[in-house]
C-alpha cells in the first residue's frame, strides 16, 4: 500500500464527517446513548474489520468509542485507512 501524503489525507477529510489526524493517525470518537449501544458498534466495525484485514485500535470507554486507523506495515496512511474510516461512520 501507497502511504498517502498529508495534503491529501487533509483533502479526504473533507468526506469523512468527524475524522480528525492526530499524531499521524486517523481519529474519530463516536457516542451513543450507552455502552450496549457502544459494544454493538464495536462488534459491527470489528466484522468489517475482519473483512478488510485491517483493524483499528479502539478505545471503549461507556458510551464513547475512539477508533485509531494507521497502517502500521506501510508507515503511515493510506487507502485502507480512509476506507475503514468510511466503513465506520456507515456502521454507527
Amino acid at each position: 500500500m501507497t502511504v498517502i501524503s498529508a495534503h491529501d489525507a487533509e483533502q479526504r477529510l473533507t468526506s469523512l464527517s468527524g475524522w480528525r489526524i492526530d499524531a499521524g493517525e486517523l481519529v474519530k470518537t463516536f457516542n451513543f446513548k450507552d455502552f450496549r449501544e457502544a459494544l454493538a458498534f464495536v462488534n459491527r466495525v470489528g466484522e468489517g474489520a475482519e473483512s478488510a484485514g485491517h483493524h483499528p485500535d479502539i478505545d471503549i470507554r461507556y458510551n464513547r468509542v475512539r477508533l485509531s486507523l494507521i497502517t502500521h506495515d506501510a508507515g503511515g496512511l493510506t487507502q485502507k485507512d480512509f476506507d475503514m474510516a468510511s466503513y465506520a461512520n456507515t456502521a454507527a
